[in-house]
């Protein structure tokens, strides 16, 4: 663990006219926004935690620093001076992510634990043998223990993406375990063979299944590694850790597991199990009987299954179109923020009064949800002065809620406060990924094409912001708010100051060392030297009429008042200007409304946008930009990673057609992906397309098993169709096993609640119903489509022939 450099932890020396700290009931506040080193505040602004004075300090990152290790250093560094602190002053923490990330780190550990047993169970139930059993169960800890000195050797960490992936890879490293162990043991019931001899068998008939299904899946993943972008760091972390796990199991499947297949399974000699397995194994010798029927009918007519493809790719097509998008999905990270700007020229004290009737409402009717409130006057996210506040809401632990999500307060806390007579009040939820924007939402930017100016600028985006509004599938709109505000400028008749003997700069020097402060020299005070600091008192700088009680040195050191060659007026003006690209733009954040993704409200604002009067653009950032990169790159991570799979397909057997057989069962594999996630109000986010591309995967795998058993008995010289029902017979078994088993591995993610719940469902879902179509539809289709490929190939080869 990086240590921080402890001597950079000190208190703030010099403070407003109104102290942050007392001993009476004061607090020291660290927040944990992203070198360990304070951050200190505007010494204008007033913090308070729970209505006490409070000192706010921010610690930050150090480069290449873990985010957990971080927290749990501040806290011990901290916890070590506590001692020292007067009496009445605690330490408090408002704003800290680091209990998120490692809730949600230790809520998927216990999701890898129950997919391991359910793994366990699912094997257990088709093979009823321990000794079988606990074969492929050995591969888990082995091809863990191996991924995970893989990660160290790519420089990266256990977060809670490279967990997810590895809840993932539990259900596929198992796979090529049971292929192997199934196999065998299926030949030593129907040949009678030992279990030596039916190893070495057994490894002949699957070992290049294996490979290709080794191979397929990590083609499958092989191109997120190489996209950019925010969700190419997130597509790396699954892309590796997959990738590393499959490799190091298709090693365990050709190395480890016959080694112990020959070791340890033993013929059953017929041995009748107990009756629940008896019913069950009559139950699959029916299924399987039935399917072998279903594939011979349908293999005799196969083209008729086509129209059931184009019927399937329609489908996908449809519920793709209508299935909602956005970047990542929002986490309930135990923490709120609220912005807080009140009207131009609204003094210190109604803003504080302002917060403080918004802690009133937190502190005493959330007290469910609401752990504490740390408050800053005079400065927030969208600016700084003194109508301008921020609030930090402490939520409780998730234990203590219950079935109470942060979401829920926000929208209360909204309903009760925004646009409301006290000014204009955002309670908002963190950013899903740290740094990108300031919380939740999209943040666009509103560009003048045309260059109308500025003024235009803020009258047309006080119009998106009423439309929008006004529309109600977006809310929170915020941004132009404070596009002008009054300044007070000083006019200086340069000719009189000039024969007053006074030089501009001196006249800067005195208004800057009046109400900024000037830094003279340091003094020392105990064992610490303290600046000395030199300003004007609070009571003479408080109005504009002071400056004409203020007075600069000559160049003959005489005192020349400033209101000798000084005029004040009042003026508006504008105190940022924004440009996008060069060009004059304003920046507008939001949120989607209730029940909306974020995509759909991006896609209302790019309406609005286009319905103004005008020539006005919209353009994202944040994580809007992400997201809308990561829409741009999904075709074409989908294309090379389908083209990947036909081309390892094409190179493992040598031929176009039966690659082109496996292809046409990805399809109702998506579409069992699609209908689930609309089903469940899931959206198309960066997690869905990591499950949609594994279930293409799994589809693929499905196919392979039966393909790969019917072109061997092809080439034993056994008919088309024969090979076809033999073979999908034959593999019906593991199929379900292998189905089953990476189901029940992934149900956690689906039944997931707790920090980081959204995220599992998100990456669970649809991959469920993507298995459930692939193991029910898909395996009825693959047989049949090999069926109608091999005939066409076999009829374009004579005409071929005929016309040579």
């Amino acid at each position: 663990m990086q240590q921080p450099d402890q001597g950079t932890l000190v208190f703030p020396t010099r403070y407003s006219d109104t102290p942050k700290t007392n001993t009476d009931g004061s607090a020291i506040y660290l927040a944990d926004v992203a070198t360990i080193e304070l951050a200190e505040e505007d010494y204008g602004s007033i913090s308070r935690f729970n209505g006490h004075p409070a000192a706010g300090f921010a610690v930050n990152l150090s480069t290449g620093a873990n985010a957990v290790d971080t927290a749990e250093a501040v806290r011990d560094v901290v916890g070590n001076l506590s001692s020292a602190l007067p009496e009445g002053v605690a330490v408090e923490y408002p704003y800290d992510t680091s209990p998120f990330v490692e809730e949600s780190i230790d809520q998927v550990y216990e999701t890898l634990i129950e997919a391991i047993v359910l793994v366990f169970l699912v094997i257990f139930l088709f093979l009823q043998s321990w000794r079988a059993t606990i074969i492929p169960t050995i591969a888990v800890p082995v091809v863990l223990l191996g991924t995970f000195g893989v990660l160290s050797a790519f420089g990266m960490s256990i977060n809670t993406l490279s967990m997810f992936a590895l809840v993932l890879a539990i259900g596929l490293l198992v796979d090529d375990a049971i292929v192997v162990v199934e196999n065998v043991e299926r030949v030593m019931e129907e040949e009678g063979l030992d279990a030596v001899a039916a190893t070495e068998k057994s490894m002949g008939e699957i070992s290049s299944a294996l490979i290709g299904i080794v191979m397929v899946l990590s083609a499958v993943f092989l191109p997120m590694a190489f996209m950019d972008g925010s969700t190419g760091v997130i597509y790396k972390q699954f892309s590796v850790t997959i990738i590393s796990a499959m490799v190091l199991s298709l090693f365990v499947a050709l190395i480890l597991t016959p080694a112990m297949c020959a070791q340890l399974l033993k013929p059953s000699h017929n041995k009748k199990p107990l009756l629940p397995l008896r019913w069950f194994n009559g139950g699959l010798d029916r299924l399987t009987g039935g399917y072998g029927s279903v594939v011979g009918r349908l293999s005799m007519r196969p083209f008729r299954m086509v129209v059931v493809l184009v019927l399937v790719g329609f489908g996908a097509y449809w519920v793709y179109d209508r299935l909602p998008s956005s970047f990542l999905p929002t986490e309930d990270q135990g923490v709120l923020m609220t912005m807080i700007e009140l009207p131009q020229g609204s003094t210190v004290q109604q803003t504080a009064n302002t917060i403080e009737q918004i802690e009133q409402y937190l502190l005493t009717e959330e007290t469910e949800m609401v752990d504490g409130v740390f408050a800053n006057v005079g400065y927030s996210f969208g600016g700084s002065g003194q109508n301008y506040g921020m609030m930090f809401i402490r939520l409780k632990d998730y234990e203590e809620r219950p079935g109470l999500d942060a979401a829920d307060l926000m929208m209360r806390a909204n309903g009760k406060f925004f646009q409301s007579r006290l000014g204009s009040i955002f309670v908002l939820q963190p950013p899903a990924i740290p740094g990108l924007g300031t919380s939740s939402g999209f943040a666009m930017y509103l560009v003048d094409q045309s260059g109308a100016g500025q003024e235009a600028l803020s009258d047309a985006a006080d119009q998106l912001v009423a439309a929008g509004l006004a529309d109600g599938r977006v809310t929170n709109l915020r941004g132009n708010d404070a596009a002008t505000e009054p300044s007070l400028k000083l006019r200086i008749d340069q000719q009189k100051a000039e024969a007053l003997g006074v030089s501009l700069s001196s006249v800067n020097t005195m208004l800057a060392t009046v109400f900024s402060g000037t830094y003279v020299n340091d003094f020392p005070l105990g064992n610490n030297l303290r600046e000395v600091i030199v300003q004007g008192g609070a009571d003479w700088r408080m109005q504009p009429d002071d400056i004409d009680h203020w007075y600069v040195r000559n160049d003959s050191s005489e005192m020349v008042p400033l209101s000798a060659f000084i005029s004040r007026e009042w003026e508006t003006i504008t105190p940022k200007l924004s440009r996008y690209g060069g060009t004059r733009a304003l920046e507008l954040s939001g949120e989607a409304a209730a029940g909306i993704s974020s995509g759909d409200a991006m896609e209302v604002m790019e309406q609005l946008t286009a319905d103004l009067d005008g020539s006005y653009a919209s353009a994202w950032t944040g994580l809007s930009y992400q997201e809308r990169l990561s829409g741009d790159q999904e075709a074409i991570l989908y294309t090379i990673s389908a083209l990947v799979v036909f081309l390892c397909l094409a190179a493992l057997y040598e031929s176009w057609a039966v690659p082109f057989a496996v292809m046409l069962s990805v399809p109702v594999g998506i579409l069992g992906a699609l209908v689930t996630t609309w089903y469940f109000g899931q959206s198309n986010d960066v997690y869905f397309k990591v499950g949609l591309l594994t279930t293409i995967g799994l589809a693929a795998r499905n196919a392979i098993l039966i393909v790969e058993f019917a072109e061997s008995l092809r080439a034993e010289g056994k008919a088309l169709l024969e090979a076809t029902v033999t073979a999908a017979r034959q593999r019906l078994r593991p199929i379900l096993m292998t189905s089953l088993a990476f189901g029940f591995g992934i149900m956690p993610l689906v039944l997931a609640s707790g920090a980081g719940a959204n995220a599992q469902k998100t990456i669970g879902t649809g991959m469920l119903g993507g298995i459930i179509f692939s193991a029910v539809i898909g395996i009825v289709m693959v047989p049949v489509f090999y069926v109608a490929v091999i005939r066409t190939t076999e009829i374009f080869r004579k005409r071929v022939e005929k016309a040579q």
